[in-house]
């Protein structure tokens, strides 16, 4: 460390131990299996005159106490957020290489109001089969304190056979903190490491913070590719490649990786500046606002630089002009497909119908080969146009035009086709089929009991009976107006004009086989005066309503609660037991284009 620097090495009341450094935002720093917070140095000499540098030894590292001999990443994380409670630190950014990045990342999911951003550099994430088992060979055959073997193996695998002559330095820093770190604790953090590359598989679609994933372009084991899929998958993740960095950059090109890293953290600063200023505008609800628009869902194809097909889910698609006649579909940057389509010279898109929702799942994910899924042929620009779609426009590229992360792709329509099929609908992250209620309205039969939840402002319709109990609207089938047994029957004798929408619940009665219930969620115009059956009942209040029918009450729990979490599902079974199937299975986030 320079000399003058404002350093300080400390123990925490735990026996953590840590260096701090600076003054400024803070940031945690935490170092990957085998190091130490010293490894850090470069970093906090770049950065101390700008920010506050917590480094950390983790647990089994430095002057830290050993992790449990079955340690898990969480335990890592609870060492680091009990660090920031103990210097009284109450947000900050964290900044993880290697193993140190797993750990940021879980220090984010479990504790998102106290980080504000986090940078991951050379993390693993999701190993391919060969790789998996050499890592966890490699921690199978850890030896004692300073294994001669195995840390000439790892400074070889991190900077070369033989180690060029510019990184010597580097190579011996690493190697010295190999040298000296605590056999028991380098080994059970290495066995967790071999194993953690999946701990957020499934749970970096919560990491809500701003992340950076940075690797360097030969890095063998945290691969350029494992950045780039964490990034896709955390809601406001980037991702950033290093030309010529391996797995020890941070040490290798300190000035290189510490700019970047200053760079990520003055951006989010700004950003967080901006909303402080204007602190009614929230991110996370204009999504969920734009979520309540419900659109189609397209497949966006085009032919790649090899003559490949390549194609995304989005429901981002618009007309723009009749004469020329021009559309629009929207990609995000950071899309695997999106050099293909934005250096393409035409693409087609393919609006789906409700049968082809698999395909919708299948062209949004990362599988290889999409267009196994479906049947396609060349259109007349030679775009890929897959059968069954409802409407299908096929276009050259008129305009490529940048719009913040995404790209705008304005296309001239050379060719289209269309027909009568039901389209496939998306709304607040669900997909929507309008096709089965109209469907199951129809099929009903004359004996079945049809009623609905009529919904309006809040408050749904209820008929109340003598005895002050309540009844939804229900008759024999759907009916016409004038069957006085119907459903629309009776909602026609009281004047009351309701619109059905999706299916919500479908039941046999356990001792009457032969009788089902079929009950639709719609709304209702205004409420009519004059007929004191009718009765509108707030939502949250409905619980307090007298209702003879247990399996009708059991059902109005249900739609409560759906209601409030604006996640509806259609009941299946009879009035004792049965299953709540969502209307279909989360989407992903359609209007960011996938490649």
């Amino acid at each position: 460390m320079a000399d003058g620097a404002a350093l300080v090495r400390g123990k925490a009341p735990d026996g953590t131990g840590f260096i701090r450094a600076g003054t400024g935002a803070p940031v945690l720093l935490i170092h990957g299996v085998g190091m130490s917070a010293a490894i850090w140095e470069p970093q906090i000499m770049l950065m101390q005159n700008h920010f506050e540098l917590i480094a950390i030894d983790m647990l089994g590292h430095g002057a830290s106490p050993l992790p449990p001999e079955n340690a898990g990443v969480s335990d890592f994380a609870d060492q680091a957020i009990l660090l920031l409670n103990q210097l009284g630190l109450d947000r900050v950014a964290v900044v993880g290489h290697s193993m140190g990045a797993l750990v940021a990342q879980e220090i984010a999911l479990r504790a998102p109001s106290r980080v504000s951003s986090i940078i991951c550099l050379n993390a693993v994430f999701r190993r391919p089969p060969e790789l998996a088992q050499a890592v966890r060979d490699r921690a199978a055959a850890l030896g004692g304190r300073g294994d001669p073997s195995s840390i000439a193996a790892t400074i070889a695998r991190w900077f070369g056979n033989p180690i060029p002559a510019d990184l010597a330095d580097a190579a011996a820093t690493a190697r010295t903190a190999l040298e000296s770190v605590d056999a028991q604790g380098y080994a059970r953090t290495y066995r967790l490491f071999a194993s953690a590359d999946t701990a957020h598989v499934d749970r970096l679609a919560d990491l809500s913070v701003p992340a950076l994933f940075m690797t360097g372009s030969e890095d063998r084991n945290s691969t350029p590719a494992m950045s780039a899929a964490m990034a896709r998958l955390a809601p406001s993740g980037q991702c950033l490649v290093l030309s010529g960095e391996k797995h020890m950059m941070t040490i290798a090109s300190p000035q290189k990786v510490t700019q970047q890293i200053i760079a990520f953290l003055d951006k989010v600063a700004a950003v967080s500046a901006r909303a402080a200023i204007d602190p009614a505008f929230d991110v996370i609800e204009f999504r969920r606002a734009l979520g309540s628009f419900l659109t189609g869902v397209t497949i966006v194809t085009t032919i790649g630089a090899e003559g490949e097909p390549r194609g995304f889910t989005a429901n981002s698609f618009t007309s723009v002009s009749l004469e020329p006649p021009l559309v629009l579909v929207c990609i995000a940057k950071k899309a695997l497909g999106h050099q293909a389509f934005s250096t393409s010279r035409g693409f087609a898109i393919n609006i789906l119908s409700e049968d082809q929702k698999a395909a919708s799942g299948i062209f949004a994910s990362k599988a290889a080969d999409k267009f196994s899924s479906v049947a396609w042929q060349p259109g007349q620009t030679g775009n890929p146009v897959i059968n069954g779609s409802v409407a299908v426009f096929d276009c050259d590229l008129e305009q490529l035009v940048d719009a913040g992360d995404h790209s705008i792709l304005i296309g001239r329509v050379h060719d289209f086709t269309h027909n009568g099929a039901q389209p496939l609908g998306y709304c607040r992250g669900t997909y929507i089929t309008p096709g089965l209620s109209q469907d199951a309205l129809a099929a009903a039969p004359p004996e079945t009991e049809v009623g609905a939840i009529l919904e309006n402002e809040g408050r749904v319709l209820f008929f109340e009976a003598a005895d002050g109990s309540c009844q939804l609207p229900a008759g024999h089938g759907l009916g016409a107006a004038n069957d006085a047994r119907s459903l629309r029957g009776k909602l026609a004798a009281k004047a009351i004009d309701a619109d059905l929408g999706f299916l919500y619940a479908v039941w046999d009665d356990a001792t009457e086989a032969s009788r089902t219930h079929v009950y639709y969620r719609g709304t209702v115009g205004s409420p009519r005066s004059g007929d004191g059956q009718v009765r509108f009942v707030e939502i949250e209040r409905i619980a307090e309503l007298t209702i003879a029918d247990p399996a009708v009450r059991s059902m109005l729990t249900r739609y409560v609660r759906e209601r409030t979490e604006d996640a509806f599902g259609v009941y299946v079974g009879n009035e004792v037991e049965g299953e709540v199937r969502p209307l279909a299975k989360p989407a992903p986030a359609l209007h960011s284009g996938h490649g």
